[in-house]
């Protein structure tokens, strides 16, 4: 396989394990269903539960609030709790988030043009 002289390159071009494994910790953590679409409702200006449940068709609420944790653990997005009656919390990237989100935006036109995902095509 010859290297693909399209895509342009700052480092040598050779992987090692500890590439691959930041690489795979990454991909773990936007690859749980659910995470990206947060992340990119997110991106694209929701900042409160109702806002982000409503942009991402078919979350739960029980589900979005396990995936919130997951993602600010990770330091992808900042919860902000703002002391009013009642409470009232907002989210928001954080700079690694935003970093993260330039990436997973042409993933998301490459998902939407190549349909049917790549897992359903390699069960077929």
């Amino acid at each position: 396989m010859t290297p693909d002289k399209t895509v342009p390159s700052r480092r040598p071009l050779r992987i090692d394990d500890e590439e691959c494994r930041r690489l795979a910790g990454v991909m773990e953590i936007v690859g749980k269903r659910w995470s990206s679409g947060i992340l990119l409702a997110l991106g694209m200006g929701a900042e409160r539960f109702t806002e982000i449940e409503r942009r991402v068709d078919g979350l739960s609420g029980r589900m979005l609030s396990v995936r919130l944790r997951d993602l600010e653990s990770a330091g992808l997005l900042e919860r902000l709790v703002e002391p009013t009656t009642p409470v009232s919390i907002r989210y928001r990237l954080s700079e690694r988030g935003t970093e993260l989100i330039r990436s997973l935006q042409p993933m998301a036109r490459y998902a939407r043009r190549w349909e049917p995902p790549l897992e359903e095509e390699s069960a077929s």
